[in-house]
């Protein structure tokens, strides 16, 4: 069986060593072509891999799987080529998802597949079994350092400082859809939670700005007909991003890993 051909797009604190560990070498897997709006920093960001970089539009021409880890902005110029394609399609960037629903619609008349790695939570396996049956309510309460959701459009529209914060402060509670949006580069996890479940507009999310933190912290509650279950994880924020956690790179890997790999465990 010949290597899946994988694009990249993106390479921030996600996406440089997700393409990094798959040029070392993933079985079944080949990295093709790079896509990044900096084309200067390639050289220094995968040093000694000799990869094309192409434009965001031309990855799904090069690629069998592309993988999207671009500001929200971007979402769209990698998203549509890959889905139109038939590609299979990773997104990090999952809060878009909320509200590029027709996207979906697209990829199920092109063949494409969207695929969301499971990032920086928990139980996501668990949660989809649960939705098989049903679930009466969900809930997500994150909680991290203040430098870890500085910047966020909600915050700025609001008024929010967290300069010289010195206890939690709760700076947005609402549904999984208006949390994406306001945080669009924070909270993906609750937007991955979401589509696992219940949904954006069920699912209730919580963010905290927590100055004794160091690590960004997430709690899911799961109230089902077949269990009831907290879980909660303690991620540690990456040096090149503090908004990302140094899980989700590794998710993304074992999500890449899991489409080639002969055993898979988990649903």
């Amino acid at each position: 069986m010949a290597a899946q051909a994988v694009g990249i797009a993106g390479l921030g604190a996600v996406g440089a060593p997700v393409a990094r560990r798959i040029a070392a070498g993933i079985p079944g897997l080949n990295l093709r072509a790079v896509a990044t709006r900096d084309r200067t920093k390639v050289a220094k960001l995968l040093p000694g891999c000799d990869v094309p970089v192409v434009g965001f539009e031309e990855l799904a021409q090069w690629c069998d799987i592309i993988v999207e880890a671009l500001p929200r902005a971007l979402f769209r110029s990698v998203a549509e080529p890959a889905i139109d394609h038939g590609r299979i399609f990773m997104p990090l960037t999952v809060g878009a998802l909320l509200d590029e629903t027709d996207l979906i619609e697209r990829a199920r008349k092109s063949g494409a597949r969207i695929i969301v790695p499971t990032g920086a939570l928990l139980g996501l396996d668990a949660v989809r079994a649960a939705a098989e049956g049903k679930i009466i309510s969900a809930s997500i309460e994150t909680r991290k350092p203040p430098d870890g959701l500085r910047g966020a459009p909600y915050l700025e529209e609001h008024g929010i400082s967290l300069d010289d914060l010195r206890e939690p402060l709760l700076v947005f509670s609402g549904s999984a859809r208006d949390g994406a949006r306001g945080f669009p580069a924070n909270v993906n996890v609750a937007a991955a939670l979401s589509l696992a479940g219940i949904g954006p507009d069920r699912t209730r999310l919580e963010i905290w700005a927590d100055p004794s933190l160091t690590r960004n912290t997430h709690r899911i509650t799961i109230e089902a007909d077949s269990a009831r279950f907290t879980m909660q994880i303690e991620g540690i924020p990456s040096e090149e991003n503090p908004r990302t956690g140094k899980l989700t790179p590794l998710s993304t890997i074992a999500a890449l890993r899991s489409l080639v790999e002969t055993l898979r465990v988990g649903s």
